[in-house]
C-alpha cells in the first residue's frame, strides 16, 4: 500500500492511497468464489458456474463491493501510518482503473492541531472571595416576601411601587398603534416593564381617572420602525392597588416548602441555598477565567469539521431553549462561541492526556450529592443518577474539567479579589 499527503488550506489533508492490485484482484476472486458455491444461472449447474461467467454478470457490483472493504480497512491503517489524526470522517474520491490495474482513492479530512501547551505562568486569575453575611440574608428574605406579595384596593392617589388596573389606546401618527392597546391591564408604577414614561405618568392617577401621555419609543427599541417616534397613550384607571408583603412567618416558611413552618429553619434553608449559589458564582467565574487563560497560552487552530458540528450543537439548544419558532439561526449567530467551546474542548483533552489527570469518584459524588440537595428526596435523586454509568457522565465531564482547573490554578497567579454576595450573584433567588 503507497500512501501519499497533501496539505491544504489549514488542518486540511489529502491523502491518497494506492492499494495493491494483487490484494485487490485476489479479494474480487475469493468472492466470486463464494458466490460460485451457491449461484445459479440457466445452463449450469449449481455451483458450477465459471468464474469468467460470474465475472461478466457480477463483476462490477463485486469490484464496488470490494473496494469499499478495502477502502474502510485501510484508511485507518493509512493514518496510522502517517501519524494522522483525523478530526471527523473523510471525503472520499475513487480512483479506479481496472485496465491498468489501478485501485487507488483520495480522502480529504480536517486534522487535529498539534497542542504544545504553553506557560501559565504569566496568566493572572482573580478568585472572588465573599461570604453570606446577615444583611445579605435579610435582603434575600425581603426579597422573597416581596415575590408573595399581593394586592388590595386602595383610596388614594397612585403611588410608585402601587399597582394600577387600566385600559389604554396607543397612537403613532395618528393611527392606532399595532399591539399598543390593552383592556383591564395591571400595571405596577416602577416595575420599568412598559417604555419610559409610561408608568411614571400614572403616578398620582385616582381611580375613575382618565390621562394622555405623550411619550416616545426610546432609541433602539426592539422594533426598529419605532425607534425614536413619537407615541400617544390614552390610559383609563379604573382601580388603584397597593402591595400587601407578607411578613416573615410561618405561613411564609410553608408557603416556600418548610413544612413545619419553622422561621429559624426556614432562615436556615435560605441561607444554605445562598451559600450554594454563592459557591457555584465564585467556581463559575473563575473558571470563565481560567478557560481565557488556557486559550490565550494555547493559541490553535480548531477543524472547520468540529466547529460545523458545534455550530449544529448549539443551534438546537438555542432552539429548545426558545421554544417553537420558524425564525432562521444562521451560522455567524453561533461561529465565535462554537470556535471557543472547540478550542477548549481540545486543549483539556490535551491537558489531561499530558498530566494523566482522571476522574475523581469522590469529587463526582459530591457534585451528584450537591444538585440533589435542591430537590425534596435528595438520596432518591442521588440513586437515580448512580442506577446507570451513563447517567453520571455529564457529571464527570464537569468535575473533570473543575480539575483541570485546580491544575491551572497551582500554575497562574491567583490573586484573591474581595466581592459582596450581591455583586456576585446580581440579585438572584435562593430558592
Amino acid at each position: 500500500m503507497q500512501v501519499s499527503v497533501e496539505s491544504g488550506q489549514g488542518l486540511e489533508r489529502r491523502m491518497t492511497v494506492e492499494l495493491p492490485a494483487e490484494q485487490f484482484e485476489a479479494a474480487v476472486v475469493s468472492r466470486l468464489q463464494q458466490v460460485a458455491r451457491t449461484a445459479r444461472l440457466p445452463g449450469f449447474r449449481p455451483g458450477k458456474v465459471p468464474l469468467k461467467i460470474l465475472r461478466q454478470r457480477y463483476g462490477e457490483a463485486i469490484n464496488q463491493e470490494v473496494f469499499g472493504e478495502l477502502m474502510q480497512s485501510s484508511f485507518s491503517e493509512a493514518v496510522g501510518q502517517q501519524q494522522l489524526r483525523p478530526a471527523g470522517p473523510p471525503r472520499v474520491a475513487p480512483a479506479i482503473d481496472i485496465a491498468a490495474r489501478r485501485y487507488a482513492y483520495t480522502a480529504t479530512f480536517d486534522v487535529l492541531p498539534a497542542i504544545t501547551l504553553g506557560p501559565l505562568a504569566d496568566q493572572v486569575v482573580k478568585r472572588p472571595v465573599a461570604e453570606v453575611g446577615e444583611a445579605d440574608l435579610d435582603a434575600m428574605l425581603e426579597r422573597l416576601c416581596e415575590q408573595r406579595k399581593t394586592w388590595a384596593q386602595v383610596d388614594r392617589p397612585a403611588e410608585l411601587g402601587d399597582r394600577v388596573i387600566a385600559t389604554f389606546t396607543g397612537t403613532v401618527d395618528g393611527e392606532p398603534l399595532e399591539g399598543g392597546s390593552a383592556e383591564d391591564r395591571p400595571i405596577e408604577l416602577g416595575a420599568a416593564h412598559l417604555i419610559p414614561g409610561f408608568e411614571d405618568g400614572l403616578v398620582g392617577v385616582c381611580a375613575g381617572e382618565s390621562r394622555t401621555l405623550n411619550l416616545a419609543f426610546p432609541e433602539g427599541y426592539h422594533a426598529k420602525q419605532l425607534g425614536g417616534k413619537a407615541v400617544i397613550f390614552d390610559v383609563s384607571v379604573s382601580s388603584v392597588e397597593g402591595a400587601v408583603v407578607p411578613q416573615i412567618d410561618a405561613d411564609l416558611a410553608r408557603a416556600y416548602g418548610v413544612e413545619d413552618g419553622d422561621v429559624e429553619h426556614f432562615r436556615a434553608d435560605v441561607r444554605a441555598n445562598m451559600e450554594r449559589e454563592l459557591r457555584t458564582r465564585i467556581q463559575d467565574r473563575v473558571k470563565h477565567q481560567v478557560m481565557d487563560a488556557l486559550i490565550a497560552a494555547n493559541p490553535i487552530e480548531v477543524p472547520g469539521v468540529l466547529v460545523t458540528e458545534e455550530i449544529a450543537t448549539l443551534r438546537e439548544r438555542t432552539k429548545r431553549e426558545a421554544g417553537p419558532s420558524s425564525m432562521q439561526l444562521p451560522d455567524a449567530l453561533f461561529e465565535e462561541s462554537a470556535k471557543r467551546r472547540v478550542a477548549l474542548g481540545l486543549i483539556i483533552a490535551e491537558v489531561v492526556r499530558q498530566h494523566g489527570i482522571q476522574v475523581d469518584p469522590q469529587r463526582v459524588r459530591a457534585a451528584v450529592e450537591d444538585m440533589a440537595a435542591t430537590y425534596e428526596t435528595p438520596s432518591e435523586v442521588v440513586d437515580y443518577y448512580y442506577a446507570k454509568r451513563e447517567n453520571l457522565t455529564p457529571f464527570e465531564t464537569m468535575v473533570l474539567e473543575d480539575q483541570v482547573v485546580d491544575w491551572v490554578l497551582e500554575q497562574a497567579q491567583v490573586e484573591d479579589e474581595p466581592m459582596t454576595f450581591e455583586q456576585l450573584t446580581e440579585g438572584a433567588g435562593a430558592r
